[in-house]
């Protein structure tokens, strides 16, 4: 599935250069807004403003290697997600992110998109100084920056986020201030090590929300399962008499999803919880 010549033709190329870890994801809104660009290509991904609209990051591939060849889109699927997408939204003009010439020309080659008209290099925004930093975050922290927010990408890195929501303030061209989100990672091949969390913490957030549920008078079962990027959680439960069993239900597991994904960044893959009895409290009590 390539892009059809007509539309390809419309469709202006810019690249964004540099060697990894110099901080061309964490610049790259400022680049694209100096070009008047609303899409960039990174790592897998392409990204409409703050918003993923295609793809699948290459950072979450298991090897180095598997990185590169996401990033270049090789597999014939992860191309037209992104040719797909590119026909559905007909870009302007589109800003490509690599480590080489070679490779944003590779990857524009693979999508079927035009030469590209002007390479931007990330000496010609960011210092020495500035790029050593970015460096030695990479290399000490394992830090990788999307230059999306948080929500848009969960899903994929569920357990991998360092720090939910970025706010980056800077000059852009011009001096004209702007403010974009990012998100900060540690890929899956990251050599900093892997971290766990037990699935007590998850057990004792559940306990703690049904305390303060008003239509959930107590747990009698509860079984949590944590494997790699998420959990699954059964529990049954006894409902308060007077309060709607679905919409209570309801309530409280939304409420168990966006506290164990706010607390821990994991996503909760599958919650059932089950009313086995009513509770039904005495006159003193109310």
């Amino acid at each position: 599935m390539l892009l059809s010549e007509i539309l390809a033709s419309k469709i202006k190329v810019y690249a964004f250069v540099g060697p990894s870890g110099t901080g061309k994801s964490y610049r790259a809104q400022m680049v694209a807004r100096d070009k008047n660009t609303h899409f960039i290509i990174d790592d897998g991904l392409l990204i409409k403003d703050n918003e993923v609209i295609a793809g699948k990051s290459a950072k979450k591939a298991p090897t180095k290697i598997e990185t590169v060849k996401k990033a270049l889109f090789f597999e014939d699927s992860e191309k037209e997600a992104i040719v797909k997408a590119i026909k559905k939204y007909r870009p302007q003009s589109i800003l490509i992110l690599g480590t080489s010439d070679g490779m944003v020309q590779k990857i524009a080659a693979n999508l079927g998109l035009p030469e590209i008209s002007e390479i931007i290099y990330i000496t010609d925004v960011a210092t020495e100084q500035e790029m050593q930093t970015a460096k030695r975050i990479r290399m000490t922290e394992g830090k990788h920056v999307i230059p999306v927010p948080t929500f848009e990408i969960k899903k994929d890195f569920s357990g991998y986020l360092l720090d939910p929501l970025q706010i980056f303030k800077s000059k852009g061209k011009g001096n004209k201030p702007y403010i974009s989100e990012k998100s900060i990672i540690r890929p899956t091949f990251s050599y900093m090590g892997k971290f766990t969390i037990s699935d007590n913490v998850f057990r004792q957030i559940v306990e703690y929300l049904a305390i303060k549920a008003p239509s959930i008078h107590k747990i009698m079962k509860l079984r949590v399962d944590s494997f790699g990027e998420g959990v699954r959680i059964y529990m049954e439960v006894t409902i308060v008499y007077g309060y709607n069993v679905v919409d209570g239900l309801k309530l409280f597991k939304e409420k168990v999803c966006k506290e164990i994904g706010k607390l821990t960044s994991m996503n909760v893959e599958e919650i059932e919880v089950v009313a086995r009895n009513i509770f039904v409290p005495d006159k003193e009590e109310e």
